[in-house]
């Protein structure tokens, strides 16, 4: 019987995965495709940064990645899109030139 975990990676049957087997797994895929060896690790802040500069809810991507509250998420992953700066200061002017 299939047991519901809300896992990204599972067993056949959905029971937990060992967290090693899936990064041996991602490193073998790497070592296969010719491409720049990266930690799997590194695909979950790829996933954060991405969000964040694609304009996702700072809240919204720290409830994707699990974090106990938004400044982990912030602390962690706002400095590596200086382009959020930017849009605040754009949008703060904007409302400066609406008065």
């Amino acid at each position: 019987m299939y047991e519901d975990n809300d896992l990204v990676f599972c067993r056949v049957d959905g029971r937990y995965l060992d967290p090693d087997v899936v990064s041996q797994g991602f490193e073998r895929l790497i070592v296969r495709s010719g491409q720049p060896r990266i930690r799997f690790h590194d695909l979950r802040h790829t996933h954060a940064t991405l969000g964040l500069a694609a304009g996702i809810h700072p809240k919204v991507m720290q409830e994707r990645l699990g974090h106990s509250s938004i400044s982990v998420t912030l602390d962690l992953y706002s400095h590596a899109v200086p382009a959020l700066g930017a849009d605040a200061a754009d949008r703060i002017a904007a409302v400066v030139d609406g008065f």
